[in-house]
C-alpha cells in the first residue's frame, strides 16, 4: 500500500498538472467498491467545480474544490496537512488503497483497464483513477459553509512530518504495544506504513518488538528525527516502488534503492554484516538487525 512519501509524491504531481482546471464532466464505473459516496452524488459534487488545490493528508489525497469563478489564489502548494482555504463547500478525497493510481492524460487516449473515474478537464485533458484490486476509495467531504476554515478533512491521526517532539513522545507513553505496531496505528500517526516504520526504527537503533511505553524520551526523540528524515528523503526520491506504485506521470520511485532493512531478510546488515532478520509483527512482515537494534 502506498505510504506517506508515495501519496505525497502523487498529490504534488497531480497538483502541478490540474490545479486551476475546471471539471467539465465526470464518468464513474459501475463497480461499487471504490465509492464511499454514491456515484450520483459524487458526479454532482465534482461537475463544474474548479480544482483549487491538491495535497496529502495522511494516506489520503485531498482535492479542494470551488465553484468556477470563486477561486481565491493564495499561492498554496500541494504537500503536508493543513487547513483548507477552499470556498467550495466540498473536497474530493482519494485513498489509493493497494493498487490505486491517479493519472493525467490527453482526452481520447486509450483508457487503461480497471479505470473507475474519469474527470474531463477544461484544458482537454483527463484525470483518471485506476485501481485493479479495488481497495482504493473515493468520497466527497462536505464542508459547513459557516466553518469551512476549520472542518476540512483532517485524517485519522497526527502528521508525522510536523509533529513536535513533545507530542511524539506523548503518543507512545504507557502504551503496551510493540513500537512497530504503534507506528502503524493510523489513529496515532497517519501515513506511516510498513516500509518507513522498519527503516526509521533501524536508523534509530530500536528493535521493532520493544514495548513502546518502555522506550525512553531520548530514544523516542531520536526515532522522531529519523522518521522525519526518512520520510523527507523518500519524498525527494519519489517514494518506494516495490509493487504497483507509480507517480502521476506513471514513473516509479527510487527510495527502494535506499532500503537498509525492508525486504532484505537474510542479507547482511549494511552497517555490521549481521543477517537481517524477518519476523511477523502486528500481521506485517517486519525486518530488523538483531545486532544494531536493541
Amino acid at each position: 500500500m502506498p505510504e506517506l512519501p508515495e501519496v505525497e509524491t502523487v498529490a504534488n504531481g497531480v497538483h502541478k498538472r490540474v490545479h486551476g482546471e475546471v471539471i467539465e464532466s465526470v464518468w464513474l464505473s459501475s463497480k461499487p467498491e471504490p465509492f464511499k459516496t454514491s456515484p450520483e452524488a459524487m458526479a454532482e459534487a465534482l461537475t463544474g467545480r474548479l480544482i483549487e488545490r491538491v495535497y496529502r493528508v495522511g494516506k489520503h489525497i485531498v482535492f479542494d474544490l470551488t465553484r468556477d469563478g470563486d477561486l481565491t489564489r493564495g499561492g498554496n502548494l500541494a504537500g503536508s496537512k493543513g487547513k483548507s482555504e477552499s470556498k467550495s463547500g466540498s473536497q474530493w478525497i482519494v485513498h489509493l488503497g493497494m493498487t490505486g493510481r491517479l493519472l493525467v492524460s490527453n482526452a481520447g487516449g486509450l483508457v487503461p483497464a480497471h479505470t473507475h473515474a474519469i474527470l474531463r478537464l477544461s484544458s482537454g485533458r483527463e484525470l483518471l483513477f485506476v485501481d485493479p484490486r479495488r481497495f482504493g476509495r473515493l468520497s466527497i467531504h462536505r464542508l459547513d459553509a459557516e466553518t469551512e476554515q476549520s472542518n476540512g478533512f483532517r485524517g485519522t491521526g497526527q502528521e508525522p512530518l510536523t509533529i513536535s517532539a513533545e507530542d511524539f513522545v506523548s503518543l507512545f507513553r504507557s502504551r503496551k504495544t510493540p513500537i512497530k505496531a504503534a507506528l502503524l496505528n493510523q489513529k496515532l500517526l497517519h501515513g506511516v506504513g510498513n516500509i518507513y516504520a522498519d527503516e526509521s526504527l533501524f536508523r534509530a537503533g530500536i528493535r521493532p518488538t520493544r514495548m513502546a511505553g518502555r522506550i525512553g524520551k531520548d530514544r523516542l526523540e531520536r526515532l522522531r528525527t529519523e522518521l522525519q528524515a526518512v520520510l523527507r528523503h523518500a519524498i525527494e526520491l519519489g517514494g518506494s516502488s516495490v509493487s504497483d506504485y507509480v507517480d502521476a506521470d506513471g514513473e516509479k520511485g527510487f527510495f527502494q534503492l535506499e532500503h537498509r532493512v525492508y525486504l532484505r531478510g537474510g542479507q547482511p546488515c549494511l552497517v555490521c554484516g549481521t543477517p537481517i532478520r524477518k519476523i511477523v509483527l502486528a500481521g506485517r512482515g517486519t525486518h530488523y538487525c538483531p545486532a544494531c537494534q536493541a
